[in-house]
């Protein structure tokens, strides 16, 4: 006899849905699996055999085939367990319903039959949803991150006992359901570091507005001790709120990874801060069946790079393609996966070994070979990509004591908002949302110079020996800059400016 149950994979960070097929037919006893199933899915045969026996039912001494269509695509995991002991239910006349034509069922089995929590049930409730079904049985412990979409009735299991009397009819469970919105609302505010908190530095949070305005990237550089760390994780306090769409995006890659930790909905913006000694496939994703990286689950949130020169030079080097494309592009034998990775970049380094390079109240102790070899560690094309360069200087005494607090994170976010919403209206037929999204030919649109402008940004292009890469960058901080003053022009003001946060002279002493 013939059973088909409904269930799903994942490819990159998007559920593939899997139609699992079991047929039993005479013959001895046997368990054929095919379909390209990975190693840990060849072992579902002996944790459904037991699942089923401790469970109460018969296993079927017969040849069972399973299936599992389509059978090109590569799979991997546990979440077939289920599917797989429901359809030999099914197939050899134990269970009849009619309740699964339209279901996705997903789980993982454990000996004694007792449904298990997987990674990636977000993915997987969206496809089912986008292939046209109309509920899904989960494990009881993932209810709440599938309960998030909405239109989709979500049905939590704890034992294949369970699930199978409620199959039958004989136990009754009601569809769980979560209002996503509120849960959004409720939870999107919740930062530990604000910027009141932290005294003077004011160069510093003006710089970090502006990144934080039109999503530029920033590096910072200055003795230990200054506040980089610091300024970094006040950063996302200022950031526009999640709408329920992108936190939805960012749940998506953060359950592939298994690091929902029981959260249903991710509903802050990410803040991914790696350590240096991280390699390079764990910075941007990799691996024989590729995962994300940190610049994924850095999507549309921050990724502070602290130390940056004594990250690995190749893991630096592959950030480039993810700055400029927002996207990781990663091909391996079985499969081709764009991973998003529309992340701002905040760095922070010391300008020399020793750190105290720039500082005037410590003696540098680094010679000069020390330190040039030290600042050549990060490469030019890698600093060309950045909008923002900004010395932190060393806080005396007096300064921590006697300057009073500063603006809070509340009002420079409102002014942060404002400039949002005035981007929004600009770019909405554009395809993008930001200024630093801006390509050349928008550039030419949203950009134009007035005669002073171009006499100011021409002498600045010689003088400074700019990329083209760095021209189109001034001119999109500058646009961000005229946009938190509500300016519609970009004047020679909001230029000057930008040019200033274009110093790459970040490692020399200030004076």
């Amino acid at each position: 006899m013939l059973s088909k149950i409904f269930s799903c994979g994942l490819l990159g960070i998007d559920g593939i849905p899997v139609t699992v097929e079991i047929d039993i037919s005479r013959g001895l006893p046997g368990f054929s699996l095919v379909g390209l199933p990975d190693a840990g899915i060849r072992e579902a045969k002996d944790r459904v055999f037991s699942a089923v026996k401790n469970s109460g039912y018969q296993y079927p001494m017969e040849r069972i085939t399973i299936n599992l269509a389509p059978a090109d695509l590569k799979k991997e995991g546990a979440a077939y367990d289920l599917p797989i002991a429901l359809g030999i239910l099914c197939a050899s006349g134990q269970l009849e319903t009619d309740f699964l034509t339209d279901c996705m069922v997903i789980g993982e089995l454990s000996l004694s039959g007792e449904i298990r929590e997987i990674d990636g049930i977000l993915p997987m409730v969206l496809a089912a949803k986008k292939k046209g079904l109309k509920k899904v049985i989960v494990p009881e412990k993932s209810r709440f991150e599938a309960a998030i979409v909405h239109g989709i009735c979500v049905y939590p299991m704890t034992s294949l006992c369970d699930c199978v009397e409620f199959l039958k009819g004989e136990l009754i469970v009601d569809a769980f359901t979560i209002d996503a919105q509120t849960l959004l609302n409720q939870n999107n505010r919740d930062y530990t570091t604000d910027f009141c908190d932290i005294r003077g530095q004011e160069q510093a949070k003006r710089a970090l507005e502006i990144a934080a305005a039109g999503s530029h990237n920033v590096m910072m550089s200055g003795a230990p001790g200054a506040g980089k760390t610091m300024l970094a994780k006040a950063f996302p306090g200022i950031l526009p709120d999640l709408t329920l769409d992108e936190a939805l995006e960012i749940t998506k890659i953060h359950s592939i990874s298994g690091l929902l930790n029981n959260q249903a909905l991710i509903c802050q913006r990410p803040f991914r801060a790696p350590h240096h000694t991280i390699s390079k496939s764990s910075l941007v994703g990799g691996g024989r069946i590729p995962k994300p990286g940190e610049v994924s689950l850095a999507h549309l949130g921050v990724l502070f790079l602290d130390e940056l020169p004594e990250f690995q030079k190749s893991a630096l080097e592959v950030l480039r393609q993810p700055i400029e494309d927002e996207s990781v592009s990663i091909s391996r034998v079985h499969a081709a996966l764009t991973f998003p990775a529309k992340f701002t970049l905040i760095s922070s380094l010391n300008p020399c070994p020793c750190g105290y390079l720039t500082d005037p109240h410590h003696a540098c102790t680094c010679t000069p070979a020390q330190i040039r070899n030290y600042q050549s560690r990060i490469s030019g094309p890698l600093m060309d990509r950045m909008d923002i360069f900004i010395h932190i200087p060393s806080s005396t005494y007096e300064e921590i004591q006697t300057q009073p607090k500063g603006e809070s994170s509340k009002a420079i976010k409102e002014r942060v908002d404002q400039a949002r919403l005035i981007q929004n209206e600009r770019y909405q037929h554009s395809g993008i949302f930001f200024n630093s999204q801006l390509t050349p030919k928008l550039l030419e649109d949203h950009c134009r110079l007035g005669p002073s402008e171009q006499s100011m940004m021409e002498k600045c292009y010689q003088k400074m020996k700019l990329s083209a890469r760095g021209y189109h960058r001034i001119l999109k901080l500058s646009r961000t800059i005229a946009d938190l003053a509500g300016s519609e022009q970009i004047t020679t003001s909001h230029l000057a400016e930008a040019i200033q946060y274009r110093d790459m002279q970040i490692f020399t002493p200030q004076t």
